[in-house]
């Protein structure tokens, strides 16, 4: 810097300084790639090639380079880079609600494949809005997503099959990928990648393994009608009553929603009701969380006097007194199976686009055996 006997920089620097100020807010504005070819005294086409990595330059080069990077703090333009191709896109997790147990375990394995796969992975929530999940479908599509992984059961009404064409269509012609994840796929042949999970056979199991211990009179708290997860639930439930040629009681068949509150009022309104039951079948654990609660509340003992069985197998299940017996889904390997067959499918030459991941009965010590 040279300086004029008034102590002032010279008027080729402060034009230099006053180039890189902003017009409008007195700040900096951000450091372009053409400061940091001039800082560097190499050309732009020099400073885009080391940044990339994927053109040799010589050593001195490339540390005159990134020091000017560094005293620049100059930002690779990323979104400008996904426009050409030549960044990963990032893979996004848009789901109702971020707290549940079940779907953050979907969340760790999306985030574990897409790291292991050097991409950024975003967490969306929609709060069960369709208007919002439009928003966040097209924002992602905008940000050149790579996938978006919408997560959780739907109602298979003829509104969800169009959004979710127009999703598919919009996203593939972005060359990104829309995947299902614990939903059924779509009719018809559109761009999409499904990955489920055994909901039916899984309650199946469940109602199977009441039924065995000598269950006849089995309270079903199902999910709310026309959900997906709670549909394919409640059938897989009336199989093993089929099955085992139990008559199916209506009046113990109580749907709701998935919370430990409507487990907990669903029981009590059985039990004011005096309906006669040895066995609750929850359709998640947290619904059987609220279950145990109305029932030792009501002074009933767990499994002595009513068996509990929940499904999902969380966490938090093992530690319940008595440990829950419930149905384990692979929430994790949802995730991780969902972003490789969407970061994949090219490799995998067309391979297949829909996978059903098995569900486990897992027994402690909530289900008692009837003499």
């Amino acid at each position: 810097m040279t300086v004029n006997e008034n102590g002032r920089r010279s008027s080729a620097e402060s034009g230099g300084a006053r180039r890189r100020r902003s017009s409008t807010s007195g700040g900096e504005r951000p450091s372009t790639i053409r400061d940091v070819a001039a800082r560097a005294g190499v050309s732009v086409a020099t400073v885009s090639r080391t940044l990339a990595g994927n053109y040799p330059v010589s050593t001195e080069t490339r540390a005159r380079v990134m020091a000017a990077v560094e005293s620049l703090h100059y930002v690779v333009n990323v979104h400008a880079k996904a426009l050409s191709g030549r960044v990963a896109g990032p893979v996004a997790l848009v789901i109702k609600d971020i707290t549940g147990p079940s779907l953050a375990h979907v969340a760790a394995g999306v985030e574990q494949a897409a790291a292991d796969r050097g991409r950024l992975s975003l967490v969306c929530a929609t709060h069960d809005d369709s208007a919002r999940e439009d928003d966040l479908v097209q924002l992602m599509r905008e940000q050149h997503a790579a996938a978006v992984l919408l997560v959780g059961g739907a109602r298979q009404d003829e509104a969800y099959r169009k959004r979710m064409a127009e999703y598919a269509t919009a996203l593939d012609a972005a060359g990104s990928r829309l995947v299902l994840v614990g939903r059924p796929p779509l009719p018809g042949s559109l761009p999409v990648t499904v990955v489920q999970y055994d909901n039916r056979g899984g309650a199946f199991q469940a109602t199977d393994h009441l039924l065995t211990a000598g269950h006849r009179r089995v309270l079903f708290l199902g999910g709310d009608p026309g959900l997906s997860t709670a549909d394919q639930r409640r059938d897989g439930f009336l199989h093993a009553l089929r099955a085992h040629g139990v008559e199916h009681a209506e009046e113990l068949e109580l749907p709701g929603p998935y919370t430990r509150v409507s487990g907990y009022q669903r029981t009590r309104e059985a039990l004011a009701a005096g309906l006669d039951f040895t066995a609750v079948f929850a359709g998640t654990d947290m619904v059987a969380t609220g279950a145990l609660a109305a029932l030792r509340e009501a002074g009933l003992d767990v499994p002595g006097d009513v068996s509990l069985i929940g499904f999902d197998d969380v966490p938090f299940a093992a530690d319940l007194s008595p440990a829950l017996t419930t149905v384990r889904v692979p929430y994790e390997d949802l995730g991780r199976t969902a972003v490789r067959l969407a970061l994949e499918r090219e490799e995998r030459l067309g391979g297949d686009d829909h996978v059903v991941l098995g569900t486990q009965l897992v027994i402690r010590q909530s289900v008692r055996t009837l003499s």
